[in-house]
C-alpha cells in the first residue's frame, strides 16, 4: 500500500472532530423483531482536520502536507487526541496496560492490541502505527529491554522477542499509537481571512486498513 511514515503535524489535529464509525446491516421482519449483522470486524475512524481562524503558517504547513501526499494517493500517519494511548489518558503508558498474547514456548512474534472493556463484553483493536520510543513490554509481569529483549516493528505493530516465550507466560505491553489515515478528498479549499489568517473549513480523513 502507498503509504508514508509521517505524521501529520498534531498542532493542526488537536482539536479535530472524528472518532470510530461501523457498519451495521439491520432487517426489520414482518413480525416487528431485528435481525443485525456486520460486516466489518473492525471500526473505521473518519475525522475532520478543517481549520478554523489560524496563521497564513498554519495554512502554508497543511496546504504543503496535503500536496506531499498527493491528495488520496499516500496514507500517513494520524494523532487521534481521544485515543491514543494504552492507558487511561489521565496517566502515561505502562507496560502492564495491555495483555496482548500467552507464549506456547515456539511463537516469538506477536501484535500490538489495545483492548475496549465494557461490563461483560470486549473489542480488541489491532495496533499497527505504534510511536517510536513509546512501547514498552513485559513478560511474566517483569518489563523487558528494548532492543536487548525484543524488538518492535513501528510500521506494522509487530513485536519480535528474541526468544520465545515460554507456554503460558503472559505478554503485556504499554504503548502509545498513531491511526493509518488517507485524504479523503483531493481537494483543499482556503480563505484567507487577512493579511495574517486564514481558514480551511473542510479537510475530511478516514482510516485505512494496513
Amino acid at each position: 500500500m502507498n503509504f508514508h511514515e509521517v505524521r501529520f503535524p498534531a498542532s493542526l489535529s488537536f482539536g479535530s472532530v472524528g472518532g470510530p464509525e461501523r457498519r451495521t446491516e439491520v432487517v426489520t421482519l414482518a413480525n416487528g423483531f431485528e435481525e443485525r449483522n456486520t460486516p466489518w470486524a473492525h471500526s473505521r475512524r473518519r475525522y475532520d482536520a478543517g481549520l478554523g481562524m489560524r496563521s497564513l503558517d498554519d495554512v502554508e504547513t497543511l496546504i504543503a502536507f496535503f500536496e506531499a501526499r498527493m491528495g488520496q494517493m499516500y496514507g500517513f500517519r494520524w494523532k487521534d487526541w481521544a485515543d491514543f494511548k494504552s492507558s487511561p489518558a489521565s496517566v502515561d503508558p505502562d507496560y502492564l496496560d495491555q495483555t496482548i498474547a500467552t507464549g506456547d514456548g515456539v511463537q516469538a512474534a506477536f501484535p500490538l492490541v489495545k483492548t475496549y472493556r465494557s461490563g461483560a463484553f470486549s473489542y480488541a483493536r489491532p495496533i499497527v502505527k505504534p510511536v517510536a520510543g513509546s512501547v514498552r513490554v513485559g513478560l511474566g509481569r517483569d518489563e523487558m529491554q528494548e532492543g536487548v529483549d525484543y524488538d518492535v516493528d513501528l510500521a506494522t505493530g509487530l513485536v519480535t522477542f528474541q526468544h520465545p516465550p515460554e507456554e503460558n507466560e503472559e505478554i503485556t505491553a504499554g504503548f502509545e499509537f498513531d491511526v493509518p489515515v488517507r485524504f479523503d478528498t483531493d481537494q483543499i479549499q482556503t480563505s484567507v481571512a487577512s493579511f495574517q489568517a486564514g481558514t480551511v473549513p473542510n479537510v475530511p480523513i478516514i482510516e485505512v486498513r494496513v
